[in-house]
């Protein structure tokens, strides 16, 4: 889907032209932390060579009232400039929640910088060479109104994977590890436990640390389970996964 609404209108125009359809101006990616929605942002920007311009939701709400709106057209007039780009807007869910009443100036900058990228939207050619990704976490907390057919054409969802991605990330992420005999990666791709991508890489980077601490060349079943412990526990105390990443 990413392939049809961005990829294709940035290397292949004619092909819409051809059939006599517009192209989608952009998609959202969504779903759990970790599981890949950055990464691929960036991989289809590399298969189009187009610019990549990113930026996070919390980015654009600045300490001074005006601010956002401001960094919303530069970041539009920047992307138009640098054609072919790509617009990368990470946790969108930062500016572009549901409207309601603003008490506060920050709650009413947020409301205004919403507006500015709605306007944005509206006023680009989905047969130019800018696209749109969004990525977020809470779909679910978005304004319609940013979702909206001819803004947003498409929205994507990344699961969490299952135990067939599960084992292909082990062993991914495992490929270059000197591993000792009693190293069962099974055990942690069948695990209860929700796991991302990101996830997995961790506790496998944990697990090595683990290793290398104690001088040790190979890493034990042992280093992977209390890799995996740390690991969880950090998520569920809310610490980054981007700290392995």
């Amino acid at each position: 889907e990413i392939k049809e609404a961005v990829e294709l209108p940035l290397t292949h125009p004619e092909l819409y032209e051809d059939i006599g359809i517009r192209p989608p101006k952009g998609v959202i990616l969504y779903g759990e932390p970790g599981t890949g929605k950055t990464l691929l942002a960036k991989a289809v920007a590399n298969s189009t060579s187009a610019t990549f311009l990113r930026v996070v939701g919390s980015e654009l709400i600045q300490k001074y009232l005006g601010d956002g709106p401001k960094l919303v057209r530069e970041l539009f007039r920047v992307a138009d400039e640098l054609s072919p780009s790509i617009v990368f807007i990470d946790e969108i869910d930062a500016v572009g929640t549901k409207r309601y009443d603003a008490h506060s100036g920050g709650e009413r900058e947020i409301q205004r910088t919403m507006l500015e990228l709605l306007n944005q939207l509206d006023g680009f050619d989905s047969r130019g060479d800018v696209k749109v990704i969004l990525a977020t976490n809470r779909i679910e907390s978005l304004d319609p109104a940013l979702l909206r057919p001819g803004r947003i054409d498409r929205k994507i969802e990344f699961p969490l994977p299952d135990i067939k991605t599960r084992r292909r990330i082990f062993q991914i992420h495992t490929s270059k590890m000197t591993l000792a005999d009693d190293v069962n990666l099974e055990e942690f791709v069948m695990t209860k436990d929700e796991f991302s991508g990101a996830d997995i890489k961790a506790i496998c980077t944990e697990a090595g640390l683990l290793a290398l601490r104690e001088r040790r060349m190979k890493v034990t079943h042992a280093d992977f389970k209390k890799a995996k412990e740390k690991v969880m526990f950090k998520k569920k105390e809310g610490v980054p996964e981007g700290l392995y990443m």
